[in-house]
């Protein structure tokens, strides 16, 4: 539907143009030669006589666009296919009607920035004819073409642009760019480029461009190419001038994209995954890769919902926004004219109700001069009665002091009696309290006597305890002093056995001295003997140790120091025991 209303307004320019006399109507042998145009570029098989068969009951003359139109729409506009140059069709259009609406000498731009810029006339343009473009779609595009030469849209430009119409036609926007009033400062090259980038991002869907390294697929080498993304997919060229092309990345709503860590010695990295393929792609830097992935995953989400490419969709909104606004104003004017309306019948309303208001006042003004004489009559009446109600006043003013005498006096004895009347109650209060902190008192003495009473008692029970617990610490103190009595005794005859197994010891410790003499002198006169034997026999025989077990012996030798030993540590440990047990 789109295309077939952007097509529309392109022949619409260029049937215009050749209405020569401005009736809006042009005659059949132009008509021919335009619609065999059309067919041409649009590669529509023409047929020459469908014309004349379509329009043979009308040969009044040439044919307005209303009458053209049914034509246009049946035999070209219906057999169109997506598939011709929508690029060369709108450079047939543009041939046919600028050099007779414009003269591009006199301008700063182009003849293909003019036509560029007349592309996105019918792009922004009103569906409405004839064709123009509004203030909003101009100040968009402007915008556009001013953030595309490197310069902001500033305040000063927008108050440039809203002194000029409301509305501009195709030739008024050219030459409004054309004359540099928005691009004062800048060169013709600038402002070319300016409107390219507006035109390729507009009419061509270029969404975005830019030198990147690509790696092949068969022999694995990065390149540097230059990439054009549309909504549908990244192309890739040899260089920006889009002569060569090397091949397509096709987006649907099943490819992705993705991050890729650096390798290979490539870094800001991502790769596109299609159904068949994946392209791994390489951007200059960090930013660049951030604002390609964002534009790849904006496009492949824009198929996901099946919308049209972004700034199709944007100009829809804004229409529909302005149809929405359109609608509020009609509705808000609409109740204007109710509310003027209802306005004017209050208005009459209030012209009746001025009138009844001025003869009421009239009446009023009446009543009141009747009422005057009235009251006049009256005061004369109320004035004699005031007189004699001010002697009455006089009077009773004068019984009234007396009154007031005989009543003071009262009020003074009153005064005095509940004062002697508040005394006494202060008194029976004071009384009232001393009973009731003597009763207290009573009550407190009460409560401590019985508090010492429980007392005294728990201190006779505690002393009771404490004698019991006295006489039983006696008594096993009188047990202890025996045990340790009987145990000092088994100590001192311990002790004297111990003196005297000590006077033994000293006793076998000198004769076992006495032996060991007599034993080493033996020992001596022994080996003096054997070296005497040796040296007579020449032979030495070896004497073998005794057994090493210990020797008992009950009197004598090591046994009695054995056993001497092993009494001491018995008594030893009984002492331990006892002194444990105390």
């Amino acid at each position: 539907m789109w295309l077939r209303d952007e097509l529309l307004k392109s022949i619409w320019h260029a049937f215009t143009a050749l209405d020569v006399d401005h009736r809006g109507k042009v005659s059949k042998s132009q008509l021919k030669v335009l619609s065999h145009s059309l067919c041409t570029v649009m590669k529509i098989p023409h047929d020459p006589v469908a014309l004349e068969e379509h329009f043979k009951d009308d040969d009044k003359g040439p044919l307005s666009n209303q009458g053209y139109m049914p034509y246009l729409n049946r035999f070209i506009l219906d057999k169109v296919q997506e598939e011709f140059d929508v690029l060369e069709f709108n450079k047939m259009c543009w041939t046919l009607c600028y050099k007779k609406n414009i003269c591009t000498k006199n301008l700063l731009i182009s003849d293909d920035d003019a036509f560029k810029v007349w592309c996105i006339f019918n792009f922004l343009s009103e569906h409405k004819y004839p064709l123009v473009i509004i203030t909003e779609e101009i100040e968009y595009f402007l915008c556009k073409l001013m953030e595309a030469m490197g310069s902001g849209w500033s305040e000063d430009n927008k108050l440039q642009l809203n002194t000029k119409k409301n509305c501009l036609t195709a030739w008024e926007l050219i030459e409004l760019v054309g004359m540099g009033y928005f691009s004062k400062g800048l060169n013709h090259q600038t402002l070319s480029m300016g409107i390219t980038d507006v035109f390729q991002e507009l009419i061509l869907d270029v969404l975005k461009q830019g030198y990147m390294m690509k790696k092949g697929h068969k022999r694995k080498n990065w390149t540097e190419r230059w990439f054009v993304l549309r909504p549908d997919s990244l192309s890739y060229y040899v260089c920006e001038d889009l002569v060569e092309k090397k091949g397509d990345i096709v987006l649907d709503r099943t490819c992705c994209v993705e991050s890729l860590p650096d390798k290979e010695g490539k870094k800001c990295l991502f790769i596109i995954k299609c159904i068949d393929k994946s392209f791994e792609i390489s951007a200059s830097d960090k930013k660049k890769k951030q604002e390609w992935l964002q534009a790849i995953q904006s496009c492949i989400q824009l198929l996901r919902l099946g919308l049209s490419s972004p700034h199709r969709e944007a100009r829809l909104r804004r229409r529909e926004l302005r149809q929405r606004q359109q609608a509020e104003e009609d509705d808000l004017a609409e109740r204007m004219k109710q509310l003027q309306v209802a306005n004017e019948n209050k208005q009459r309303q209030l012209e009746g109700m001025r009138k009844k208001i001025d003869e009421a006042a009239a009446k009023a003004a009446m009543e009141e001069q009747r009422r005057k004489q009235t009251q006049s009559d009256l005061q004369d009446r109320y004035r004699l009665d005031l007189e004699r109600e001010k002697m009455v006043r006089q009077q009773m003013e004068e019984q009234v002091a007396q009154k007031s005498c005989e009543l003071e006096q009262y009020l003074q004895r009153v005064r005095e009696l509940e004062d002697m009347y508040h005394l006494l109650e202060e008194a029976l209060e004071d009384e009232r309290q001393a009973k009731q902190d003597e009763e207290t008192m009573r009550k407190l003495q009460a409560r401590l006597l019985e508090e010492e009473a429980a007392k005294r008692v728990e201190l006779e029970q505690i002393h009771l305890q404490q004698q019991r617990a006295l006489s039983q610490t006696e008594a096993e103190k009188q047990e202890l002093v025996a045990e340790q009595q009987a145990k000092e005794r088994d100590l001192q005859a311990a002790m004297l056995q111990l003196e005297r197994l000590e006077k033994e010891r000293h006793g076998a410790l000198e004769q076992y001295e006495k032996v060991s003499m007599k034993l080493e002198r033996a020992a001596n006169k022994t080996k003096t003997w054997k070296d005497k034997v040796a040296k007579h026999e020449g032979l030495v025989r070896l004497i073998q140790p005794g057994d090493k077990v210990p020797q008992r012996i009950t009197n004598w030798g090591p046994a009695s120091f054995t056993e001497l030993e092993l009494r001491k540590k018995s008594w030893q440990e009984s002492k331990n025991q006892g002194a444990q047990a105390q």
